[in-house]
């Protein structure tokens, strides 16, 4: 579910095998200052401290409680049947950016992780070589290699960084996401959640750390966006 992606990265644009956009942290601060147009910065700031508050006084407090009574090994199991139906998204994804073979992958892994993995709770594809740590691919990151540009930058509610580009492809996402199609729509919001707590509970201590570590958290968290999506474009 890309649109599960949540707050402030800490789930992926979110999958199992994703790269955590805070890891080596020091290192992205290092260098560049984020190339994106931000015209839109009063809202963007406004929403930043929006989805902060509602990270330390609702989210945080859910994923600790959640944490409290799920064991670790279920947790990991419910992000990994999250990223299985992920899936349709990765493998169109990279259909539109001509990635022929890592589509093929990606297929494969979903299909024995469905089938051997207990509809993904179990990973048995990151066995062979070939199918472990796949890259993450979205609708965003074939927009770019098509040549669109980031656009402006945009902070949305509950959902965190984008920019107008991946916002398009984030609203593609939702017509690939499998949960889109159960009745009643509900279920929808209820996995959503259940997704998004569960992964914030994998990650509780590490968007503390960044804003510790972050001279202006504001253009510190839209440097890391860009960086970050900047490197899914060139795997």
């Amino acid at each position: 579910m890309a649109v599960a992606i949540g707050f402030f990265l800490l789930a992926s644009i979110g999958t199992a095998a994703a790269q955590d956009p805070f890891e080596d942290l020091n290192k992205q601060f290092e260098t560049r200052q984020a190339r994106i147009a931000d015209p839109l910065e009063p809202w963007n700031r406004l929403m930043f401290e929006v989805n902060d508050k509602l990270y330390f006084y609702v989210l945080k407090p859910l994923a600790r409680g959640y944490k409290a009574v799920v064991p670790e090994p279920a947790r990991l199991g419910v992000r990994n049947f999250f990223t299985n139906l992920e899936a349709p998204l990765r493998f169109t994804a990279c259909l539109l950016q001509g990635k022929g073979h890592q589509a093929g992958l990606e297929l494969s892994s979903f299909v024995i992780n469905s089938t051997f993995g207990l509809l993904g709770l179990f990973t048995p594809a990151d066995r062979e070589s070939t199918l472990a740590n796949l890259p993450e691919e979205d609708l965003g990151q074939s927009f770019a290699v098509w040549g669109v540009g980031h656009g402006p930058y945009l902070v949305w509610p509950l959902l965190g960084p984008s920019s107008l580009r991946d916002s398009v492809g984030l609203a593609g996402g939702y017509f690939l996401d499998p949960f889109t199609y159960v009745d009643p729509w509900e279920a929808y919001l209820i996995a959503l959640g259940i997704n998004t707590v569960n992964r914030t509970s994998l990650h509780l201590g590490e968007y503390e750390a960044f804003k510790k570590d972050a001279v202006t958290p504001y253009e510190a968290m839209r440097d890391i966006y860009v960086q970050y999506r900047q490197r899914q474009v060139a795997r």
